[in-house]
Parts: structure tokens; sequence; C-alpha cells
């Protein structure tokens, strides 16, 4: 199976993404196509002793670069040469089963709705990380494609997000809750009061496992699978346990370098810190898959060292194996809200 990967996008470009895709390849996860500028890439190719261009990676070139300072909404359109449109337009015409940039968030959004363009019926993409929680990880969807949403969308993002964690998180029957700020059906704003009347009405069609609204704190305990939410609240759940994670063990650190004693305890425990990291590492995830989208898409993350990138393309893999795509396109039309059903909603509000 062949990956796309932009080569220019995110922080540590283009080396990162040289190494994490030689190290892909290397470890038979995937052929994969490194878009970018070719002269830049066999340079980074030779920096790691690599002579010629090993089989198993191609290079597509690509003359220019979407920064975080291009308009994300336009960037693909004004430099129809960049890694990014061009790596896109490689996925479109079938040279590769999916697409992986570290690149600007927006840009890739804008790029991936525009060109590759979303599952028919589907009004928005989402993105869907894995956060840890005390259950082995949930799927949060959204965690910030989509700031503004109605309830429709989050009845989508709910299916999609539930057909990811049976695929991702391997729940048969994953639990689906509704991010809130109470378990009680009346809380919170008009969008969550009216996502959770069309949730639960698929919850008892047997579509999903909805189990009502959850809070953040049970949410990261582990009480559900899916966490749905709008892209403004859920960006915010991500960044405070991303947030939550770094201060732990920046603090853990602290303690055990304290005296010789915490020292000596650190190494009885040291199996246990190590797994602790782990789960808080977003390395080890690889990405974020863009569900919604007709094919499969990563974002991985702006920061990806090459370890990340490696993941991010055995994530790719997996996306493409699994079959989920199929799943939307299959359910798309019990995600939809019936155009009567707005039109009465709209004039209650009124």
């Amino acid at each position: 199976m062949k990956v796309i990967l932009d080569a220019m996008g995110g922080d540590n470009a283009p080396m990162s993404n040289v190494q994490g895709a030689l190290e892909a390849v290397k470890a038979g996860v995937a052929e994969v196509i490194l878009v970018g500028d070719g002269e830049r890439l066999l340079e980074c190719l030779r920096d790691l002793g690599m002579g010629e261009l090993p089989q198993g990676l191609e290079i597509a070139h690509a003359s220019q670069v979407v920064t975080m300072e291009d308009n994300p909404a336009l960037a693909f359109k004004e430099k129809k040469d960049s890694s990014l449109t061009v790596g896109l337009n490689l996925l479109n015409e079938g040279a590769g089963a999916a697409f992986v940039s570290a690149g600007s968030t927006g840009a890739l959004l804008s790029a991936a709705t525009l060109l590759t363009k979303r599952v028919r019926g589907i009004r928005r993409a989402a993105l869907a990380p894995v956060i840890p929680t005390g259950k082995g990880g949930a799927v949060l969807i959204d965690c910030g494609a989509n700031a503004e949403c109605t309830p429709e969308y989050l009845l989508q993002f709910a299916c999609m997000g539930s057909f990811y964690a049976q695929q991702a998180l391997g729940r048969p029957e994953p639990k689906v809750g509704l991010l809130n700020i109470g378990a009680e059906p009346t809380k919170g704003t008009q969008l969550q009061k009216d996502a959770y009347i069309l949730l639960q009405k698929a919850g008892e069609e047997g579509r999903i496992h909805f189990v009502g609204n959850v809070e953040a704190r049970e949410a990261v305990e582990g009480a559900v699978d899916v966490i749905v939410s709008d892209g403004y609240a859920g960006n915010i759940l991500l960044k405070a346990v991303e947030g939550t994670g770094l201060f732990l063990a920046r603090q853990m650190k602290a303690m055990f370098k304290k005296n010789l004693v915490t020292k000596l305890a650190a190494l009885l425990v040291s199996g246990g810190i190590r797994d602790f990291k782990k789960l808080l590492d977003a390395s080890e995830v690889g990405g974020t898959a863009l569900l919604g989208i007709s094919k499969p898409v990563i974002k991985a993350h702006g920061s990806s060292d090459a370890r990340a990138i490696h993941n991010a393309i055995r994530q790719a893999v997996d996306f493409s194996r699994s079959g989920l795509i199929d799943d939307i396109i299959a359910n798309v039309e019990h995600m939809r809200v019936a155009p009567e059903k707005k039109s009465e909603e709209t004039a209650e509000k009124s």
C-alpha cells in the first residue's frame, strides 16, 4: 500500500518527515510518496546516509509550501504547486491510498473538503483524535474543525465517531456521550439540548449506543468511548488534557529527582513511568483522522518528529484498510435531519 506524505508540512519539515517515511518503509508499514522540493528531500536522504532513493520511497516534486502565515481557506488555491495541493491531487488520482500532513490544520481541512470532497450527505468533516482516558482512550469528535455547529452536525459526528471507535479502539459497541456541563437532558445551550434529542433517537433506533450527556471529568475518567462536541468546546477539552499531561509529567520528574531516596524510588517504578509517558505521548498515536472526507486523510501534529510521522503513516494504512469510509457512505442517510424537521425547529426558535 502507498501513502502520500506532505513532506514539507510541519515544524520539523522536511527532515523529520523524510526520516519518519524512511523508517515506515524499512519497517514494511507502507510504501511512501514524499511530496515536496525534490532537491531538499534528496539532501535529507543523503544526510541520513542514503546515497540513492531506496525501494519503496518515491518523490513527487512540488515547488511551493503552505505556511502558517498563509490564509488557510485560500492557500491551496493560491499555491497550486504546494506539497499540500499536489499531494491531495495525487490522492484523488489514486496514486496512493491515504494522505498524511503535519502542516496547517485549517489549510488541510479546506483543501481536503474542496479538492478531495466530503462524503455525499456529510455536512462537515471533523477532526477525531483519540485522547487518553482511564479506560484506554476515547474518540473526541470534533476537536477544532467546526467551531460553530448545528444539531445535525453533532448527530453525524456521533455516528462517524462510533464507527471510528470500533475500528481504532476495537470497541464493538462504543458508548457515545454528548459533552456537556451536566448529565441532565435539559443542560447546556440550545445546541446541546437539540442534539440530545437527535442522539437519543439514533440510540433508540440502534444506530449508536448513546448513553446521554457526559461531563469533561467523567469523559477523561473513561465513561464513554466517543465524546461528541462542537469544535470549540472539543478543542478546549483536548488542550486541557494535553496541558494536564505535560504538567503531571513535569511534576513527577521534579518529584523523583528531589533526592537519592526518590531517585531510587523512580528506578523501582520506572516501568510504570514509561507506560504513563507513553499514554500521554501524542507521537504514539501518530495523528488525527479527518472523518467525513471521501478518502483517508490524517492530520499529524505540527511538531511531529520522525516517530510521530512513522506512526501517522501506520495510522493512515489502518484507516485505509478499515472500511470506515464505506460504513459512513452506507449509513449516511440515517445521519441526516429531514428538511421539514429543520423548518419546524427554525420556526420554533423564531
